[in-house]
């Protein structure tokens, strides 16, 4: 018996825990479960701040700025205080209304009741936002009692800005937020500009929402580093707007300039544009150091350099451009413009004879074909170039050896079509030539650092320091310096400064199709430096499929890279050449001024070797800021121009900038109209002055 009642006890006993745990597992499971899942916790990793990325000037390229996304704990004490509640509902709903302008305020204030009746913890009120819309926010009734009472629970992000806009946009680059895709310098220094991720604690309330518990708790993010880049984004500025305009002018595919820094290697600007919409061009490819094209007869640099350093012709070499017509195997290669017969390989280079170099390559490499190709290897062509940023292009340089050579290899590569190379690649032959033979390799970072301590610098690196002999880079400069002077590019020579360089008009391959598929199209390139006598700067320009008439790289390409040069020396007085000054020997030569700043025309006056003096008899030369010159005996006359405090001044004839600082001084508000000096002013000089006077000035 007493067997028995223990054995029923014990069977009731387990009916009772398998009932209860099927209650808990069926019957409840939904409610259990949501309190588990509220009762969980999990590490979030916190964002660190990206690093900046600078120009060489300091500017900022790129940054991170913080957004904001804003939730509302509809338990906190101010939300269940009623009175609280309704005191403060149609204040706060008028500042939201009046700060955002997207909603009335009899919106937000249903949204607010609503989010009060339903006692939602965490419920996201605005996202990205900025830090003066959320200090904006805090300052508001209920939210300015924070985020314990007042439920206002703010959550930071970053987001990647451009201050320049398009400015080397595909240079500077991104990096996708799964980080896929990885573009430009953004890509290539991912791991030094993302910084270290923070921790923070956060708990899983009903709905499956995550909210942080305890700041205590949280490990705070290291910002990432910054990167120092290479580029001047006046230099970026000026190239981009060169390209822009000779892209829409012509109607061209796509267009790229790269502008670098001959000593060092260091790329001052690049500009990318591809042809979107008829007039509208975007940076959706770095073709400068992507694109492998055939670079055309600006490879006739390459052709000539081997000719010379393995002494087969000289400058003065004498050949037969056979009338600018040969048959190579079974291809007519012709000049574009057919050239007299006899002419030296100088003229050949200057003129761009397609004849002249095909028929030397063939006569001087057709039985060892192997020794150009080593030059090729020696210039660093046959492999891509190692820079900091990604995509960088593979080139397609073929030797005797490949599948695909053929008997019009020689005399085709010698005027760059058979092969593909990057316009960096070509543009940093050009330099090497200019740098005197020395081959630097081209670079887009200088220095990574933290907080302003130097964290890795990045110095120049010369990849070949000879790649020819002394003589034969003068040579190549003088012939460089001709091509200007007399040859394809002479058109746009300055009287100013001096440049040298290379044109090339290639003839683009219709796909599969060959050349001559569909009618041809052309990709105009010059390649050059400047100053000729000390090169400072070496640049490439290459504009494609230009679709109006002029296609020749001299119409076309040059003028980008003249723009550029222009710009670049007129802002660079270093560039300068120094001014042979004399005496002038009558006082016609003399100029003229009234109403300037004293100390800047003294300055002006002193620099361009102008004798001159002050002028007066009633009034020393420290009691006035403002003179008007006149010439005495071969010298110039600073005599005081006084302006009385309480009167309009006479401002007729002086320059806008002097004009408007001598009236704003005074509390004056100016209005200008054209250019040039005043010619008329709205009030009269002398009139006596009033508070919050405007005057307008009419300029010559």
């Amino acid at each position: 018996m007493r067997t028995s009642i223990v054995f029923s006890g014990m069977l009731v006993f387990a009916g009772m825990v398998i009932y209860s745990l099927a209650n808990i597992q069926f019957v409840n499971g939904k409610k259990w479960r949501a309190l588990a899942d509220s009762l969980s916790t999990r590490v979030f990793e916190l964002e660190a701040v990206r690093g900046n990325i600078f120009d060489c000037n300091g500017n900022l390229l790129a940054t991170s700025l913080p957004i904001y996304d804003i939730r509302v704990d509809a338990k906190c004490a101010a939300f269940k205080d009623e009175e609280l509640f309704q005191n403060s509902i149609d204040s706060l709903a008028n500042g939201l209304s009046l700060l955002f302008k997207d909603k009335s305020a009899s919106d937000y204030k249903r949204t607010l009741v609503k989010i009060r009746k339903d006692g939602n913890r965490y419920f996201l009120f605005k996202r990205k936002i900025s830090y003066q819309q959320m200090r904006a926010m805090a300052a508001l009734p209920l939210f300015r009692m924070g985020k314990y009472k007042g439920g206002f629970l703010v959550s930071e992000r970053n987001r990647r800005e451009k201050p320049f806009g398009l400015l080397a946009e595909r240079t500077i680059g991104f990096k996708q937020e799964s980080g896929s895709i990885r573009v430009g310098m953004e890509g290539y220094f991912d791991k030094y500009l993302s910084g270290q991720s923070g921790k923070r604690v956060m708990q899983r309330i009903a709905g499956g929402t995550w909210i942080p518990i305890d700041d205590e708790l949280m490990i705070e993010a290291q910002q990432g580093n910054d990167i120092t880049s290479t580029i001047d984004i006046n230099l970026q500025d000026v190239s981009e707007n060169a390209l822009l305009n000779t892209l829409i002018e012509n109607d061209a595919e796509y267009g790229t300039v790269v502008l670098m820094e001959v000593a060092t290697g260091e790329i001052k600007a690049i500009a990318n544009l591809t042809r979107v919409s008829e007039g509208n061009y975007q940076e959706k490819y770095n073709y400068a150091i992507g694109e492998c094209v055939e670079p055309g007869s600006t490879f006739k640099l390459v052709s000539t350099l081997s000719l010379l350093e393995d002494g087969f012709v000289k400058p003065e070499t004498k050949l037969d451009a056979e009338n600018g017509e040969k048959r190579f195997c079974n291809l007519t290669m012709k000049d574009s413009h057919l050239g007299t017969g006899i002419i030296t390989v100088q003229e050949a280079f200057e003129h761009s004879s397609n004849v002249a170099f095909a028929k030397l390559m063939q006569q001087h490499y057709s039985k060892s074909p192997s020794k150009i190709y080593s030059h090729y290897k020696a210039l660093g062509l046959t492999e891509k170039l190692k820079l900091q940023i990604n995509g960088v292009g593979a080139p397609v340089v073929k030797g005797p050896e490949n599948k695909s050579w053929s008997c019009t290899s020689l005399p085709y590569m010698a005027i760059g079509y058979e092969l593909q190379i990057t316009p960096l690649q070509m543009l940093s032959i050009y330099n090497a030539v200019a740098n005197n033979g020395v081959l630097v390799k081209p670079i887009l970072v200088k220095r990574i650092s933290q907080s302003g301590k130097v964290v890795k610098e990045f110095p120049t690196v010369v990849l070949n320091p000879q790649i020819c002999k002394p003589e034969v880079a003068k040579q190549l400069q003088n012939m460089m310096e001709g091509v200007v002077l007399r040859g394809t590019a002479s058109s746009l020579k300055s009287d100013f400064y001096s440049y040298a360089g290379k044109t090339g008009t290639a003839v683009v391959a219709n796909n599969k199709r060959g050349y001559l598929a569909g009618g041809k199209s052309y990709r105009a390139s010059f390649c050059g430096y400047f100053p000729a006598e000390n090169p400072k700067y070496s640049c490439f320009v290459l504009i494609s499929q230009p679709r109006k008439e002029n296609y020749y790289a001299a119409k076309v390409a040059l003028p980008v890279f003249k723009e550029i040069a222009d710009m670049v020396y007129a802002n660079a007085l270093n560039l300068h050449r120094e001014l042979k000054f004399t005496n002038p020997n009558n006082t016609e030569d003399l100029p003229h001024f009234t109403r300037v700043d004293k100390q800047e025309i003294k300055t002006l006056l002193d620099q361009v070797r102008l004798s001159s003096h002050f002028h007066s008899d009633s009034i020393d030369e420290d009691e006035t800021d403002w003179v008007k010159g006149e010439v005495q005996d071969n010298s110039i006359a600073l005599q005081p121009e006084i302006m009385v405090p309480s009167k309009m001044p006479d401002v007729r004839g002086m320059g806008a900038k002097d004009a408007v600082y001598l009236l704003e001084r005074k509390g004056i508000k100016v209005e200008v109209q054209g250019m040039g000096k005043v010619k008329k002013q709205s009030i009269a000089p002398g009139t006596p002055l009033r508070k919050y006077q405007n005057i307008q000035l009419q300029l010559s």
